[in-house]
């Protein structure tokens, strides 16, 4: 993914959660797939997976320098970051107040 894919992601969704990870990260592959879950059953959030090895311009200019990070992205801006010890509590609050929000 490059900068351009990402700015028509943010731009085609009006909510989008970055979740920005590395192969390496073993508590990010655990994580990653109840996070997809939360987010395909609260609309209108979209999920991205970002590899931060890959798409090093990506994390830089999101300053994302820790796996896992997850942005929460509205309407192309950052409205919520999560990095590293956050608990699925901590992240589903926020989603779904966001989502009414964004759906109201």
């Amino acid at each position: 993914m490059n900068m351009e894919q990402l700015q028509a992601i943010l731009t085609e969704n009006k909510l989008t959660l970055l979740y920005f990870s590395t192969p390496a990260c073993n508590v990010c592959k655990v994580l990653r797939p109840k996070v997809e879950e939360l987010v395909k059953d609260v609309s209108p959030w979209h999920f991205e997976y970002i590899n931060s090895e890959e798409s090093m311009e990506i994390a830089g200019q999101h300053m994302v320098f820790a796996a896992p990070t997850i942005l929460l992205m509205a309407e192309g801006r950052e409205i919520g970051r999560f990095s590293r010890h956050f608990g699925m509590d901590e992240l589903e609050v926020p989603i779904r107040r966001y989502a009414e929000f964004f759906t109201s």
